[in-house]
């Protein structure tokens, strides 16, 4: 592919990605890491032009997804040093839940596991399905619909240790209160 083919190809991919994948960042982290992130999505995004799939949306939140962990793995130790140096303020939350519903919906996805959390939060915050969502894992769409199905399962049963609903439970038609 010609110099002028690869520009237009990003250029192309670009226009289709940046935006989810804003949103998806901002939910995760903090404003600053997530243009520092998306620039290192798009740096990468360039490097394997050729690579890009078709649909390059699910390919992308992988790589932002692994961009991500090496920026929080670098977040750590720079903490860590500083830590040996002065003592460091704690970063701020990257969204704050809105009511009682979210509250109670953060404090059932924290008590997952982070594996559990994040594919919920691909299913439900980006709208991806499942077999996008494997693109992103790096799994078989098998295994992530697999995998979403029990995930669901331990968020219904932490919603039900705090004591809320988990969304429809079935009909209540005919049913006495």
């Amino acid at each position: 592919m010609t110099s002028e083919g690869r520009r237009e190809r990003l250029e192309d991919v670009a226009a289709e990605i940046v935006e989810p994948l804003r949103r998806y960042l901002a939910r995760r982290t903090d404003a600053a890491t997530a243009d520092d992130v998306l620039a290192d999505t798009l740096l990468v995004c360039w490097r394997r032009i050729d690579e890009v799939p078709d649909d390059a949306l699910p390919w992308a939140y992988g790589v932002a997804r692994r961009c991500l962990a090496n920026a929080e793995r670098g977040a750590r130790r720079q903490r860590r040093v500083a830590g040996r140096i002065a003592v460091v303020d704690p970063p701020a939350a990257a969204t704050a839940p809105s009511g009682p519903a979210d509250e109670a919906v953060g404090e059932a996805l924290a008590a997952l596991p982070a594996s559990d959390a994040e594919l919920l939060r691909l299913w439900a915050w980006e709208q991806l399905t499942p077999s996008e969502i494997a693109v992103v894992l790096d799994v078989t769409p098998n295994a992530a619909s697999i995998r979403l199905h029990r995930a669901r399962g331990r968020l219904r049963e932490e919603l039900r240790k705090i004591g809320v609903g988990a969304g429809h439970e079935g009909p209540t038609e005919g049913r006495k209160p």
